[in-house]
């Protein structure tokens, strides 16, 4: 089965920096793109970038654009997303997806942005 299991939040000055990490099974990692999303309280999970299979195209919100960079390992089965310069409005949970045939979800990971 399909499982997505994110790791590297928490607590984090407004400038500061933080690495995320999605450690996907149960598929063929390499042939699918991988996206982030995120969820700030009492607002609707949006998209936050994605990377294609092989990692050679990547795209991001406008929010992020500059800050972050999400990167992959297909021998790790990993997708990463570096986080720079975070900013309060950059506080909410953070989400892994794949779409096979459906989304998947992982459990999420709590980013908090705050001095």
């Amino acid at each position: 089965q399909v499982q997505l299991v994110e790791s590297g939040g928490g607590l984090v000055q407004p400038g500061g920096s933080l690495r995320l990490s999605c450690a996907a099974s149960g598929f063929t990692f390499s042939s699918y793109a991988m996206r982030w999303y995120r969820q700030a309280p009492g607002k609707e999970r949006e998209f936050v970038a994605i990377i294609t299979s092989a990692g050679g195209s990547t795209t991001y919100a406008d929010s992020v654009k500059g800050r972050f960079t999400i990167s992959r390992d297909n021998v790790k089965n990993t997708v990463y997303l570096q986080m720079n310069n975070l900013k309060p409005e950059d506080m909410a949970v953070y989400y892994c997806n794949a779409f096979i045939s459906r989304h998947y979800w992982g459990q999420g990971t709590q980013v908090t942005v705050s001095s």
